[in-house]
């Protein structure tokens, strides 16, 4: 009994074998798709991916093998050649027999095996290399390459179809090192003109099957075909079906960026389709079994609206005893609030790392730190979060962690701005660039998961990153900023960036023009962070104001009470006036105005004496001014042009008998028609 279940178990063991590495296409052939990978790296996943898509088995030499073929970025690879020999002879006297090879790291299948052995019958020879503009790496070499008048002169190895037979003599032709070069090796057979001829070697001259993307990214554009996306190469007038970002790095960036939609991994009818691949629920497991993170906090310059930052992590919606909690500050305005953060939550955290502005650590070295910190704890992932970014949605920690990517950050913009925390494309020197679809993933137009070259701010990264030491992050590189360091060490160690706008995370702060020497500098932020100075400053009801069904307040005729400031406005206007402390005296003599008299004396400083004046003017004409024509219909006002300097002010009312005093806001048009009061009693 027992042996016929081992031999029913065997039987079906060898068909699933064979049907893993062998597929018979539909016009008869008989194929093996070969591919080499030592390493389960991002591209390679991506590249099996592209694979099943099109239902193409492949079969991986080499892989949990150590690397002994030299550096990608120089000569070798010979080692992908003494791993194929080793199978190719299996079928070496087999006619009938088809071998396809591709590397793997950087290359995507764009069609499945029947269009693809379509076209290398097209082509006519026994043996079909994929060809490049580059004779590389002897050019020397290129003098001895038979004339073609079209397309490209060289021959490329990631990519070869070829007959076992003639395939393994190719193989076979001379002895070759694992740290030896594959392409010079194949390019020698190629150009001896017996075996070229008694092979029936060719090269995919016009990018039929192989398009290689080295000096010629230029010549491919990506298209959309009932909602499919593809690639043409509009030199050749033809639809490469494996692309090959063979090269240099920026090639393979180019491939990450096309890769997003290729392979049906976005479509114009579905939009992203691969996000919903590889991922898991949190929603399945208690809380209690959640992954471990790591949140490591920065604070490395003056930022405004810190208060709000530290608030929207306390928001999160992640188990904090499954959170470690390491905070950076270099920023000594802002010592108070993280104090203030770390003594009344900090105790709910697993643990706490604190590194405070005083320590005078600098970024790079802080962030190297907390690397080190997570190595030490038992953590899962690691959670960058800069003070720019204000995590608005606090499911963003449990989103991420469920997408399941090696590295992935939620996409932040600064409202009304295309500045974000990704870059879409790099220059050759590693700055930023713009992507054709950037405007359409910041716009939203474009929802999904994007591979990036660049990411900033916050982002997640998987444990299993950290811990292999060949992938682990480092904050370090000539004159970079850390993040900049960050991505570079990421792209040259082949590990994928994405960045998501599946829904909406949160949004940037601009720091840019934060003065931390002004008394309340948040308050002067109504133009580089609008959107913030609304939430902090704006009444809750003030959008009560232009709700057309509203009735306004009406203590006297012809005015008008609004709620338009919040209580924080008003408290912190005051004290920024207090702070100034220099009030006129009340009297008609005033040194300020031109002419220096003045008619109706009061005890008041001007906006303009503590930089508020064209924020004030902003103010009256983006939140009084469309309260004024929502009452008065067919009024228009400009604010900034009919009111002088001297009506923009602050006047204080000293209460008789009483140490406090009443500062009242007056905001009127010139007209006296619509007057929106704010008090402060002290």
């Amino acid at each position: 009994m027992f042996g016929l279940k081992y031999l029913q178990f065997s039987l079906l063991y060898t068909i699933v074998i064979a049907f893993l590495t062998v597929i018979t296409a539909e016009n008869g052939d008989d194929v093996l798709v070969l591919t080499v990978a030592t390493n389960a790296t991002d591209g390679y996943k991506r590249y099996l991916r592209s694979a099943e898509v099109f239902n193409i088995p492949v079969k991986t030499l080499g892989m949990g093998k150590k690397w002994t073929g030299g550096t990608m970025k120089s000569v070798g690879g010979g080692q992908k050649i003494n791993l194929l020999k080793k199978e190719v002879v299996k079928y070496k006297d087999d006619p009938d027999k088809i071998i396809m090879f591709t590397d793997s790291y950087d290359v995507i299948f764009l069609a499945g095996l029947k269009e693809i052995l379509s076209r290398f019958h097209d082509i006519g020879g026994r043996v079909v290399f994929g060809a490049e503009p580059f004779c590389w790496p002897d050019r020397s070499l290129a003098s001895a390459y038979p004339h073609n008048s079209r397309g490209k002169q060289y021959l490329n190895s990631g990519g070869i179809i070829a007959y076992a037979p003639e395939f393994y003599s190719i193989l076979t032709h001379k002895e070759i090192k694992d740290d030896d070069d594959d392409q010079l090796f194949y390019t020698q057979a190629y150009l001896n003109e017996s075996m070229r001829n008694s092979l029936k070697i060719k090269l995919d001259h016009k990018s039929q099957i192989f398009h290689n993307m080295n000096g010629a990214v230029d010549e491919i554009t990506l298209k959309m075909k009932n909602h499919e996306a593809y690639v043409e190469n509009t030199a050749m007038k033809t639809t490469p079906v494996v692309l090959h970002a063979n090269g240099p790095t920026n090639t393979k960036l180019e491939l990450n960026n096309l890769g997003n939609y290729l392979a049906r991994s976005w479509s114009s009818g579905e939009g992203c389709i691969a996000c919903k691949e590889d991922v898991f629920s949190l929603s399945d497991r208690e809380r209690s079994e959640f992954p471990k993170v790591f949140l490591a906090l920065f604070v490395a310059k003056p930022t405004p609206f810190i208060e709000d930052f530290f608030r929207k992590i306390r928001a999160l919606d992640y188990p904090k005893d499954k959170i470690n909690l390491f905070v950076y500050n270099n920023a000594m305005y802002h010592e108070n609030v993280v104090e203030e953060f770390v003594s009344n939550f900090g105790q709910k955290y697993r643990s706490v790392k604190q590194i405070k502005a005083t320590d005078e650590i600098v970024e790079s070295h802080a962030k190297t730190l907390a690397i080190e910190q997570f190595l030490n704890s038992k953590a899962d992932y690691y959670f960058n979060v800069d003070s720019e970014a204000h995590l608005d949605n606090p499911y963003t920690l449990r989103l991420l962690v469920e997408q399941n990517r090696s590295i992935i950050a939620p996409m932040l913009v600064r409202p009304y701005k295309a500045w974000s925390n990704f870059w879409g494309a790099l220059t050759e020197d590693g700055f930023y660039s713009r992507s054709f679809d950037y405007m359409d993933i910041v716009n939203n137009d474009k929802r999904g998961l994007w591979n990036v070259p660049y990411i900033s701010g916050c982002y997640l990264i998987n444990g299993t990153i950290i811990r292999n030491e060949a992938t682990r992050p480092n904050y370090v590189h000539g004159s970079y900023d850390p993040d900049m360091a960050f991505c570079y060490h990421m792209r040259e160690k082949g590990v994928f960036m994405y960045v998501s706008n599946r829904i909406d995370f949160g949004h940037l702060i601009n720091p840019q023009n934060f003065d931390p020497s002004r008394t309340h500098p948040d308050f002067y932020e109504i133009f580089d962070n609008k959107w913030d100075w609304e939430q902090r400053y704006l009444h809750e009801n003030y959008s009560e104001n232009l709700n057309p069904d509203n009735k306004p307040l009406q203590p006297c005729p012809d005015v008008y009470w609004f709620p338009v400031a919040s209580p924080r406005f008003c408290r912190e206007l005051i004290e920024i006036m207090e702070a100034y402390g220099k009030w006129s005296d009340g009297s008609n003599k005033d040194l300020r105005l031109d002419g220096g008299y003045e008619n109706v004396p009061t005890r008041d400083i001007h906006m303009k004496q503590v930089g508020l004046e064209p924020h004030w003017l902003y103010f009256l004409k983006e939140f009084v001014r469309p309260i004024q024509e929502n009452v008065f219909t067919g009024y228009f006002h400009d604010v900034r042009s009919s009111l002088p300097g001297s009506a923009v002010l602050v006047t204080r009312f000293i209460r008789r008998h009483s140490s406090s005093f009443l500062v009242l806001i007056i905001i009127s048009t010139v007209r006296g028609k619509v007057c929106p009061v704010s008090g402060y009693d002290r």
